[in-house]
């Protein structure tokens, strides 16, 4: 593994553990040149998912964007990144397990939406004034009922 910092090639694992979901490894390295120490994710490298969109257009699937959606989100909420880390592995995991290769972004973005209505009520509203594209308010409205009930 290379040093970040040195970029020399050397380092030596310090520790590792399982992530809490088990989906990842975390090492802790300390490179031999600057011991300068550094963490890096080990992670299984699934099989190709490719995104339908409603264009008709395909894409592979990127897990940076899923997360990038719920950091968005959840910007400025008490919601601690262990938290958003869990539900993207939770949704990738659904979605892998229920699909061969190819899923529909509706259905990502309705197990997104699912998420965030348990872990906080103003992300499930940001995300769903985005991802609903709502044409009036009366549409806005009904989101915010369905949360106050």
């Amino acid at each position: 593994m290379k040093c970040p910092f040195c970029f020399n090639n050397e380092t030596r694992v310090l520790n590792s553990r399982l992530t809490k979901d088990g989906s990842s490894i975390r090492r802790r390295r300390e490179c031999f040149s600057c011991n300068g120490r550094f963490t890096t994710a080990e992670r299984e490298e699934p099989r190709p998912l490719y995104v339908l969109k409603k264009t008709s257009a395909k894409e592979r699937f990127d897990r940076g964007k899923l997360m990038a959606g719920f950091l968005k989100s959840c910007e400025k909420l008490p919601v601690s990144m262990d938290i958003i880390e869990f539900a993207v592995s939770k949704i990738e995991r659904e979605i892998r397990a229920e699909n061969d290769n190819e899923v529909h972004s509706e259905t990502i973005g309705n197990k997104v939406l699912e998420s965030l209505r348990e872990i906080d009520p103003v992300a499930y509203i940001r995300f769903a004034a985005i991802y609903m594209e709502f044409n009036d308010i009366s549409g806005f409205y009904k989101i915010l009922e369905s949360v106050s009930k």
